[in-house]
Protein backbone atom coordinates (compact mmCIF):
# COMPACT_ATOMS: atom_id res chain seq x y z
CA UNK A 1 0.00 0.00 0.00
CA UNK A 2 1.50 3.36 -1.03
CA UNK A 3 1.58 6.28 1.33
CA UNK A 4 -0.42 9.43 0.46
CA UNK A 5 1.80 12.52 0.14
CA UNK A 6 0.27 15.88 1.08
CA UNK A 7 1.90 18.84 -0.69
CA UNK A 8 3.21 21.63 1.51
CA UNK A 9 4.02 25.22 0.64
CA UNK A 10 7.69 24.21 0.39
CA UNK A 11 6.82 21.53 -2.19
CA UNK A 12 4.91 24.01 -4.37
CA UNK A 13 7.18 27.05 -4.13
CA UNK A 14 10.06 27.60 -6.54
CA UNK A 15 13.51 27.91 -5.07
CA UNK A 16 15.03 31.41 -4.87
CA UNK A 17 17.43 30.39 -7.66
CA UNK A 18 14.40 29.85 -9.95
CA UNK A 19 13.15 33.44 -9.49
CA UNK A 20 14.88 36.29 -11.31
CA UNK A 21 16.22 39.10 -9.13
CA UNK A 22 13.59 41.61 -10.30
CA UNK A 23 10.77 39.43 -8.95
CA UNK A 24 12.32 38.86 -5.51
CA UNK A 25 11.03 42.12 -4.12
CA UNK A 26 7.78 43.99 -3.64
CA UNK A 27 7.12 46.98 -5.88
CA UNK A 28 5.57 50.18 -4.57
CA UNK A 29 3.73 52.42 -7.04
CA UNK A 30 2.84 55.83 -5.61
CA UNK A 31 -0.08 57.82 -7.07
CA UNK A 32 2.29 60.25 -8.79
CA UNK A 33 4.00 57.31 -10.57
CA UNK A 34 0.89 55.96 -12.32
CA UNK A 35 1.48 55.43 -16.04
CA UNK A 36 -0.84 57.17 -18.54
CA UNK A 37 0.79 55.37 -21.47
CA UNK A 38 -1.91 52.71 -21.61
CA UNK A 39 -4.86 51.89 -23.85
CA UNK A 40 -7.63 54.49 -23.73
CA UNK A 41 -11.27 55.02 -24.68
CA UNK A 42 -12.77 58.45 -25.21
CA UNK A 43 -14.56 59.89 -22.18
CA UNK A 44 -12.25 58.30 -19.62
CA UNK A 45 -8.62 58.28 -18.56
CA UNK A 46 -6.86 55.05 -17.58
CA UNK A 47 -3.68 54.99 -15.49
CA UNK A 48 -1.64 51.83 -14.99
CA UNK A 49 -0.27 50.98 -11.56
CA UNK A 50 0.70 47.32 -11.99
CA UNK A 51 1.75 46.31 -15.50
CA UNK A 52 4.71 44.91 -17.39
CA UNK A 53 5.91 48.45 -17.96
CA UNK A 54 5.58 49.67 -14.34
CA UNK A 55 6.58 46.65 -12.26
CA UNK A 56 7.37 43.84 -14.71
CA UNK A 57 4.15 41.88 -14.14
CA UNK A 58 3.41 39.16 -16.68
CA UNK A 59 -0.12 38.00 -15.81
CA UNK A 60 -1.84 40.95 -14.16
CA UNK A 61 -2.79 44.53 -14.97
CA UNK A 62 -4.15 46.90 -12.34
CA UNK A 63 -4.83 50.59 -12.40
CA UNK A 64 -7.46 53.25 -12.10
CA UNK A 65 -9.94 54.88 -14.43
CA UNK A 66 -11.27 58.40 -14.14
CA UNK A 67 -14.62 59.18 -15.79
CA UNK A 68 -15.20 62.92 -16.08
CA UNK A 69 -18.46 64.52 -14.91
CA UNK A 70 -21.43 64.22 -17.29
CA UNK A 71 -19.65 61.95 -19.74
CA UNK A 72 -19.66 58.45 -21.19
CA UNK A 73 -16.78 56.33 -22.43
CA UNK A 74 -16.66 54.93 -25.90
CA UNK A 75 -18.26 51.51 -26.35
CA UNK A 76 -15.52 48.90 -25.96
CA UNK A 77 -14.51 45.44 -24.73
CA UNK A 78 -11.31 44.02 -23.22
CA UNK A 79 -10.68 41.04 -25.50
CA UNK A 80 -9.96 37.79 -23.68
CA UNK A 81 -9.19 39.59 -20.43
CA UNK A 82 -11.41 39.27 -17.36
CA UNK A 83 -11.89 42.64 -15.67
CA UNK A 84 -12.77 43.38 -12.05
CA UNK A 85 -13.82 46.92 -11.09
CA UNK A 86 -14.05 48.49 -7.64
CA UNK A 87 -15.91 51.80 -7.32
CA UNK A 88 -13.85 54.23 -5.20
CA UNK A 89 -15.88 57.42 -5.64
CA UNK A 90 -18.81 58.74 -7.61
CA UNK A 91 -21.71 56.78 -9.03
CA UNK A 92 -20.55 55.43 -12.37
CA UNK A 93 -22.99 53.44 -14.47
CA UNK A 94 -22.01 50.40 -16.53
CA UNK A 95 -23.98 49.71 -19.70
CA UNK A 96 -23.90 46.46 -21.69
CA UNK A 97 -26.13 44.71 -24.25
CA UNK A 98 -28.91 42.48 -22.98
CA UNK A 99 -27.49 39.75 -25.21
CA UNK A 100 -24.18 39.88 -27.07
CA UNK A 101 -26.06 39.01 -30.28
CA UNK A 102 -28.57 41.87 -29.85
CA UNK A 103 -28.74 44.30 -32.71
CA UNK A 104 -27.84 41.74 -35.36
CA UNK A 105 -31.09 42.66 -37.16
CA UNK A 106 -29.58 46.09 -37.85
CA UNK A 107 -31.17 47.85 -34.89
CA UNK A 108 -29.30 48.91 -31.79
CA UNK A 109 -28.92 46.30 -29.05
CA UNK A 110 -31.13 46.59 -25.96
CA UNK A 111 -29.12 47.99 -23.06
CA UNK A 112 -28.84 46.94 -19.43
CA UNK A 113 -27.61 49.60 -17.00
CA UNK A 114 -25.96 48.93 -13.62
CA UNK A 115 -25.93 51.93 -11.29
CA UNK A 116 -23.19 51.77 -8.66
CA UNK A 117 -22.10 53.45 -5.43
CA UNK A 118 -18.69 53.55 -3.71
CA UNK A 119 -17.74 50.12 -2.40
CA UNK A 120 -19.47 48.21 -5.24
CA UNK A 121 -17.66 45.69 -7.44
CA UNK A 122 -18.36 44.89 -11.10
CA UNK A 123 -17.10 41.86 -13.05
CA UNK A 124 -16.76 42.21 -16.83
CA UNK A 125 -16.32 38.84 -18.59
CA UNK A 126 -14.05 38.60 -21.65
CA UNK A 127 -15.35 40.03 -24.95
CA UNK A 128 -18.48 41.69 -23.43
CA UNK A 129 -19.13 45.08 -25.09
CA UNK A 130 -19.84 47.80 -22.54
CA UNK A 131 -19.31 51.44 -21.65
CA UNK A 132 -18.91 53.44 -18.46
CA UNK A 133 -20.97 56.56 -17.85
CA UNK A 134 -20.82 59.23 -15.19
CA UNK A 135 -24.16 61.06 -15.03
CA UNK A 136 -23.02 63.37 -12.20
CA UNK A 137 -22.69 66.88 -13.68
CA UNK A 138 -20.13 68.03 -11.07
CA UNK A 139 -17.98 65.13 -9.82
CA UNK A 140 -15.55 62.73 -11.44
CA UNK A 141 -16.06 58.99 -10.88
CA UNK A 142 -12.99 56.95 -9.88
CA UNK A 143 -12.70 53.17 -10.14
CA UNK A 144 -9.85 50.71 -9.58
CA UNK A 145 -9.49 48.03 -12.24
CA UNK A 146 -7.74 44.65 -12.21
CA UNK A 147 -7.38 42.50 -15.32
CA UNK A 148 -6.33 38.91 -15.87
CA UNK A 149 -3.73 40.03 -18.42
CA UNK A 150 -0.92 42.44 -17.68
CA UNK A 151 -1.78 44.33 -20.88
CA UNK A 152 -4.67 46.81 -20.74
CA UNK A 153 -6.55 45.47 -23.76
CA UNK A 154 -9.12 47.93 -25.06
CA UNK A 155 -11.08 47.34 -28.26
CA UNK A 156 -13.17 50.42 -29.10
CA UNK A 157 -16.48 49.72 -30.87
CA UNK A 158 -18.96 51.85 -32.84
CA UNK A 159 -21.83 50.57 -30.65
CA UNK A 160 -22.50 47.80 -28.13
CA UNK A 161 -22.36 45.09 -30.78
CA UNK A 162 -19.15 43.09 -30.84
CA UNK A 163 -17.66 43.54 -34.31
CA UNK A 164 -14.39 41.65 -34.10
CA UNK A 165 -11.06 42.70 -32.73
CA UNK A 166 -9.60 46.07 -33.56
CA UNK A 167 -7.10 46.47 -30.77
CA UNK A 168 -6.27 49.81 -29.21
CA UNK A 169 -2.78 49.82 -27.72
CA UNK A 170 -0.85 52.25 -25.56
CA UNK A 171 0.55 53.70 -28.81
CA UNK A 172 -2.95 55.12 -29.49
CA UNK A 173 -3.07 57.29 -26.34
CA UNK A 174 -2.48 60.63 -28.03
CA UNK A 175 -5.66 62.57 -28.59
CA UNK A 176 -7.74 60.51 -26.12
CA UNK A 177 -9.39 62.25 -23.20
Amino acid sequence: MSELHVSTAEDLAPSPADIDAFHRRLHHVAPWALDAETAQSSGMRRLAAVSARTVGSSKLWMGQTHVAPATASANHHHGGSETAIYVVSGNPEFVFPEDITDGEDGGPPREIRIRTTPGDYIFVPPWVPHREENPDPDNEALVVIARSTQDAIVVNLPDLRWTGSVRTTSDDVTGCS
